[in-house]
């Protein structure tokens, strides 16, 4: 989890004038972890509704496999944590 001092120090407001908050930031942090750019609404309202150590689980489970789809990957895990059969 990244501090708001630290996402603030990286925050450039001509290339981030999108961004005004911190879900904003992870929710495309996720998307570009997960090579899914076009879906960044979704990753950026995960990343407001659900708490945020669960979608770290589900994200640093998609980075230790190798899938096709990362974004599939992703998504299966996250029901699973959210459903508590991990």
């Amino acid at each position: 989890m990244q501090k708001i001092g630290d996402v603030l120090k990286k925050f450039n407001p001509l290339e981030d004038k999108y961004i005004s908050r911190e879900f904003q930031a992870y929710g495309i942090y996720l998307a570009e972890e997960l090579r899914d750019y076009k879906h960044r609404s979704l990753y950026i309202r995960l990343a407001k509704t659900i708490p945020r150590a669960i979608l770290e689980k589900a994200l640093s489970f998609v980075k230790d496999a190798r899938p096709k789809s990362r974004a599939r990957l992703f998504m299966w895990k996250l029901k699973k944590l959210r459903s508590g059969q991990e």
